[in-house]
């Protein structure tokens, strides 16, 4: 079970470290949503955003490994991952770019669900 755990952990570390390379720029920024980021008020919080998630994806990885810090980490990804996905749904005509977060989020909350519930197995 516990190999089970530290995979799924993995997989969404690696879904949130993703966005980290839009602090390269408004350039990549584009690549990744397929919005244009040339403002640099937006520019400078997407950025910032990127920087936060990679700090989220590294620590996911970290707690794959840790096993006291799992639970702390089933905890931030669900809301993550769940908080991003009702937000996208209640909002809605979200761009080809956006699609993709989404899907990309979909396959992280099924990979946490499979993780959270091997550990609770495993508690037990």
């Amino acid at each position: 079970m516990q190999r089970l755990v530290v995979a799924m952990l993995v997989i969404v570390g690696i879904v949130h470290l993703l966005p980290l390379s839009g602090v390269l720029g408004a350039e990549r920024l584009t690549s990744l949503y397929g919005l244009s980021f040339e403002e640099a008020n937006i520019a400078i919080l997407m950025r910032h955003r990127a920087v936060l998630f990679g700090l989220l994806g590294l620590f996911f990885i970290i707690a794959a490994f840790r096993p006291p810090l799992q639970p702390l980490a089933f905890v931030a990804g669900f809301v993550s991952v769940a908080s991003f996905l009702a937000l996208a749904y209640s909002v809605g005509g979200y761009n080809a770019g956006v699609a993709r977060v989404v899907v990309a989020d979909w396959v992280a909350l099924a990979c946490l669900l499979v993780g959270a519930g091997a550990w609770l197995a495993a508690a037990h």
